[in-house]
């Protein structure tokens, strides 16, 4: 038994006419007209196929099919259906639809499952206008309160979150009894591109997430001493600006320091007071953030910074103030899935030669990759009530949040085998909802 290729390719592209530019991306945020678009195509698609659909009060997208009448939890697959402004149509898109094909597949086969199989598509996975990123999986899973959603506006058109949840479908006053718990669901499994060039250096199709990310993030205020550019000479300078840039540069250098391919650092953001040509800086500001595999990798980092700002503000008589922003500990996967998802890989995939192996830089368990996922998804969420899993899938040339964003359809058709296969594994091991 095997996907339809052809179909979920259609789909795809089907999907990726909502909300494409003239530049060939697509621009696809919560509230807007496209996003509504996808949300009635999915439903159509959904319908067609004779599946129950409900929409809860983050106005998440719930798919469901039922084989039997036994009141085993439900296998979940899914990821988003939003995109960046001017994207690509695999990020978030692929997961949503490779979960629909393996539904119509099984659906087609007439396969009875023991547990009720479900597709998810989340609402506003990706940064957009009312600046909650995952949002579904979040306000799902008890991460977001209703005093927080009820706050957010739009940034350019201010409606109200609320407002935009209800044109979906949704109803934030209902969060409580949307929220899911450790009993509502027996597994999750997220189908995702890359987003990064692991696979495609490799020339592998597809890898078993081990983890995704930890993300750190600081919001850095450097004090320093306005003066004038033309009279304070440069011994007596105390640049807020100059300091802040010294500081960006240490926060590259510890990353770089460590040598590791799961270890990343940014400085992607800067406010320069009072920004003028003639004024020395007496106030900047600065975001920094670290992505990291485990705490002791991240303490390694802040140990490093510290010392680094304490010798900067020595040196240029200049003040730090930090104030944590984010602190999100790594989500390990699942061990029980990444070992069906391994083990289905290795069916499907060639494995490559022990030199090649060596030479990545990757961990290998029985010639299965197993990755850091660098971006957060999901499933960073989800695991912290289910089983969770993810697949990744190459990206050529590691693209992606760009138009250039690209799949190959042998990729794609791999890890939708793959992922038809673990489902069935699942459906047979779950054992009173539990992975021997």
């Amino acid at each position: 038994m095997k996907i339809n290729l052809e179909r979920l390719e259609k789909n795809l592209k089907e999907l990726s006419q909502f909300g494409r530019n003239e530049e060939g991306g697509i621009d696809r945020s919560l509230g807007s007209e496209a996003e509504e678009e996808a949300r009635n195509w999915l439903l159509e698609k959904a319908l067609d196929m004779g599946a129950a659909i409900k929409i809860d009060a983050m106005a998440n997208i719930w798919i469901n099919w039922k084989t039997t009448n036994c009141d085993n939890r439900p296998i979940t697959l899914g990821s988003h259906h939003d995109a960046v402004p001017d994207g690509g149509m695999y990020d978030g898109a692929l997961g949503v639809l490779i979960g629909l094909e393996i539904m119509q597949t099984l659906k087609e086969n007439r396969v009875p499952l023991k547990h009720p199989l479900q597709v998810v598509s989340f609402t506003a996975e990706e940064p957009n206008p009312f600046n909650i990123s995952t949002m579904g999986s979040r306000g799902v899973t008890g991460k977001l309160t209703l005093e927080q959603l009820q706050a957010s506006r739009h940034l350019i058109t201010g409606e109200s979150l609320t407002a935009a949840l209800k044109r979906a479908g949704g109803n934030v006053q209902g969060l409580l009894k949307a929220q899911l718990g450790k009993n509502d669901m027996a597994a999750f499994l997220e189908c995702h591109i890359e987003q990064g060039r692991n696979l495609y250096d490799s020339q592998l199709s597809v890898g078993t997430v081990a983890k995704i990310t930890g993300i750190y993030r600081e919001f850095v205020t450097v004090i320093g001493e306005a003066n004038h550019a033309g009279t304070t000479l440069m011994s007596h300078r105390h640049d807020a600006f100059l300091a802040a840039a010294q500081a960006a540069l240490a926060v590259e250098e510890t990353a770089k320091a460590l040598k590791r391919r799961d270890v990343v650092a940014t400085v992607g953001w800067f406010e320069v007071s009072p920004n003028s040509a003639n004024i020395i800086s007496g106030n900047t500001k600065f975001i920094m953030e670290f992505r990291f595999p485990g705490e002791p990798v991240k303490q390694q980092l802040l140990q490093r910074i510290d010392k680094e700002f304490y010798g900067i503000e020595n040196n240029r008589g200049i003040c730090f103030h930090r104030e944590v922003i984010l602190d999100q500990a790594p989500a390990p996967m699942d061990e029980g899935i990444k070992k069906i998802i391994g083990e289905e890989i290795s069916k499907e995939q060639a494995p490559l030669s022990p030199a090649a192996e060596e030479s990545s830089g990757l961990e290998f368990i029985d010639h299965v990759p197993m990755l850091v996922s660098m971006a957060g998804h999901d499933a960073v969420h989800m695991s912290g009530i289910t089983k969770t899993g993810m697949i990744f899938v190459q990206s050529i040339e590691g693209k992606s949040h760009c138009r250039e964003e690209k799949t190959n359809s042998k990729d794609i058709e791999i890890a939708g085998n793959v992922l038809l296969n673990a489902v069935l594994r699942l459906d047979k091991e779950l054992t009173h909802e539990n992975l021997n």
